[in-house]
């Protein structure tokens, strides 16, 4: 079960890098939006783990790789951000959310146009 501090916690993060990926595809050519869906933060407040829904999804593996070659500097923006808030900045690890893949995959199966043999 999460703490209020946990929780705390990964709202802020959530608020700040969802505005950080607002503020990034305005300035961007490309038509790309990265939405976080989800942070969890470990008890300890060591680890932050972020899930990213990227659109479209042709993009994502391009989009995931770039943000794993700028995870210090990500790391960098949210500790200027929390500062005064935590003893240690977590550490980022950043996840692609399906969910909503999922769920579409589901109610196509549901209406009979996925390759589902039972119907």
């Amino acid at each position: 079960m999460e703490s209020n501090r946990q929780r705390k916690v990964a709202q802020i993060i959530q608020e700040d890098f969802a505005e950080l990926f607002r503020k990034q595809a305005a300035n961007s050519q490309q038509n790309i939006l990265v939405t976080v869906s989800d942070v969890k933060v470990t008890s300890d407040l060591s680890i932050a783990k972020i899930y990213l829904s990227i659109f479209p999804q042709e993009h994502r593996n391009a989009v995931m790789k770039e943000i794993e070659l700028n995870k210090a500097q990500y790391r960098n923006f949210i500790g200027q951000k929390m500062a005064k808030q935590v003893r240690v900045i977590p550490q980022l690890n950043f996840y692609l959310d399906t969910t909503l893949d999922d769920v579409e995959k589901l109610e196509r199966e549901l209406r009979g146009e996925g390759d589902n043999p039972v119907l």
